[in-house]
C-alpha cells in the first residue's frame, strides 16, 4: 500500500474516532443543532479528503505517464462545502452554522495533528 493510502486510511479512523463522539454527543446532549453540524461538516470533511487522495494519486499517476494534468478538485471540493452551508442555511433549526463550518476544517486540523504525531514518533 502506498504511503497516501496508509495515511488516508489513518486519517479516515481518526474521523470516525470524531465521528462517533460527536454522534454519542448529539444523541446524549442538549446541544442536539451544534452536534449535527459538526456531523455534516465532518462527513463532508470526510468525502473532501477522499476526493483530495484520488485526485493526487491520479495526479502521481499521470505525472509518471508524462501526461497533462488537469486539476487537483478544488473546484469540487469548494463545491462540497457550498452544499453544507446551504444544508446548514436551509435548516437552521437543525445544524448550526459554525459547527458546519468548524466540522468542514475536520480533515485538515486531523491531518495537522497527525503531522506532529508521525514527526515525533519516527524521532
Amino acid at each position: 500500500m502506498s504511503d497516501l493510502k496508509t495515511m488516508y486510511v489513518r486519517l479516515r479512523k481518526y474521523i470516525f474516532l470524531l465521528l462517533s463522539f460527536y454522534v454519542l454527543g448529539w444523541g446524549f446532549t442538549s446541544y442536539q443543532s451544534i452536534f449535527l453540524g459538526l456531523i455534516l461538516g465532518t462527513v463532508m470533511s470526510l468525502y473532501n479528503l477522499w476526493l483530495m487522495t484520488r485526485k493526487t494519486e491520479q495526479f502521481g499517476a499521470a505525472v509518471e505517464k508524462g501526461e497533462k494534468v488537469r486539476s487537483l478538485g478544488t473546484a469540487s471540493r469548494m463545491a462540497t462545502a457550498v452544499l453544507a452551508v446551504m444544508i446548514a442555511m436551509k435548516f437552521p433549526e437543525h445544524f448550526h452554522l459554525i459547527s458546519v463550518v468548524i466540522g468542514l476544517m475536520t480533515s485538515y486540523i486531523v491531518i495537522m495533528i497527525d503531522f506532529f504525531l508521525q514527526t515525533f514518533l519516527r524521532k
